[in-house]
């Protein structure tokens, strides 16, 4: 399989939507496995019709292929600068480089790194604007970063 070309199909069809490629692999035996996000979520039927575009541009005569389009999910690492925009707000778990672990409320998001408001800073310092226990973590020290799903 042309990975580019795959790559060239899927950029064709998000391009002017709110919808993005988060990431895209391909195994030995021609596994595509396409994994999308997008600003306001994303749905069945936005996975089905970038599948379906993908299938009709690809050659099942010349190449047999298995091909698999998700959405990047809740449980699924923050990979892009874009996922970590769309959510400001909410909780994450952090893992740095150095192993430390953080969970608390994202922020803030820059070219460069992010600021959280660790979920273990006092309700009494939280509610005090003169005290500022936010901490930045640059991209390059953030290991994984996770969604904190509360219900």
């Amino acid at each position: 399989m042309d990975k580019v070309a795959i790559l060239g199909l899927i950029k064709d069809k998000l391009e002017g939507t709110d919808k993005f490629l988060v990431d895209m692999h391909i195994s030995n035996d021609n596994r595509i496995n396409v994994s999308i996000d997008g600003d306001n979520g994303i749905t069945i039927d936005d996975c089905i019709e970038l599948s379906r575009y993908i299938e009709k541009s690809l050659n099942r005569d010349e190449e047999d292929f298995e091909l698999n389009v998700a959405s990047a999910g809740l449980d699924n690492p923050l990979k892009l600068h874009r996922q970590y925009v769309k959510n400001i707000g909410r909780s994450l778990a952090i893992t740095t480089n150095d192993g430390e672990k953080i969970c608390g409320e994202l922020l803030e998001v820059t070219d460069d790194d992010i600021t959280i408001l660790p979920d273990n800073t006092p309700r009494k310092k939280r509610q005090d604007p003169e005290q500022d226990n936010t901490q930045k973590i640059l991209f390059n020290d953030i290991q994984t970063a996770k969604i904190i799903i509360k219900f």
